[in-house]
């Protein structure tokens, strides 16, 4: 399976290196994430089996799985590849997912996985030391997408692995919440954005800046501090979810969705009470 995966990721590291030397249209793009996102679903076993109760539903189709499958693979790399619009946090949210995921996969022996995770997560390291403003290179659409697709493969196999453990100390009972939890701040923006544009009755593929740290930044917050805001987060909504693990995929699903809302709520206020203080004054 990991000769398909690094197949994946030549087929990734080659569409956006062309988008960031000449910009492809958005359905290009997606037409070769597409073409990875099948090899990792066919070729690599990168597949999603189960809703594991969620909404009632266990075990999925073989059809349904695989549209699903290449669906969230689609999704995560999409949203890593929406979140990179300032410096240092693409890079930060990839460290953080990935050593959560790698120490897992550790614990767990799933060697192959723990050193693709570890691997990111060093290399992102490194990257981030020229990253921070003022910064000396930029991730683009190259690196945030090798970064999206990287966690999209560990998501889904921290999903799909947990309930065959031998170890049941090491089973996460709800583990597609807590997937949902560590790439809170990727899903979270990406929705966000969506709903905005589809409400404005923009195409949902329109860039715009309307993405939560455009609107931190906006609000007085330079790149590091609004980096440094939706880490912790992201952070405080993996912490919420692993405590409460035993309320099921669902309760807890419900509980990130809420989460979001009120978060969006909050920066909603601060940012309309920033304006009115900028008008007044």
């Amino acid at each position: 399976n990991l000769q398909y995966i690094l197949s994946a990721f030549v087929i990734i590291f080659l569409i956006g290196a062309k988008d960031d030397i000449m910009p492809l249209t958005p359905y290009k793009k997606m037409l070769g994430q597409l073409f990875a996102a099948v090899i990792l679903v066919f070729k690599a076993n990168i597949r999603i089996t189960s809703f594991y109760g969620i909404m009632g539903i266990g075990e999925l189709p073989e059809w349904a799985s695989v549209i699903f499958s290449i669906f969230t693979i689609l999704l995560v790399i999409n949203a890593f590849n929406l979140i990179d619009g300032i410096n240092t946090l693409c890079a930060s949210t990839g460290i953080l997912i990935c050593t959560s995921f790698g120490y897992w996969f550790k614990e767990t022996d799933q060697v192959v996985l723990s050193i693709i995770a570890f691997s990111l997560v060093g290399s992102l390291m490194a990257f981030m030391k020229y990253n921070i403003s003022p910064a000396q290179i930029f991730m683009g659409d190259t690196g945030s997408m090798l970064v999206g697709t990287t966690c999209a493969i560990l998501a889904i196999r921290f999903i799909e692995i947990n309930p065959s453990l031998p170890a049941p100390e090491m089973q996460v009972s709800s583990a597609p919440a807590l997937a949902m939890a560590l790439l809170f701040i990727p899903l979270y923006d990406t929705l966000r954005v969506t709903i905005i544009r589809i409400w404005e009755g923009k195409s949902p593929f329109r860039a715009d800046k309307q993405h939560i740290h455009h609107v931190l930044v906006s609000m007085g917050y330079n790149h590091l501090q609004a980096t440094s805001i939706l880490i912790s987060v992201n952070t405080l909504m993996i912490v919420m979810v692993t405590l409460l693990t035993d309320w099921g995929n669902m309760l807890l699903m419900l509980l990130i969705l809420l989460f979001g809302i009120l978060f969006s709520f909050l920066i909603h206020l601060l940012n309309r009470n920033r304006e009115m203080q900028s008008t007044n004054g």
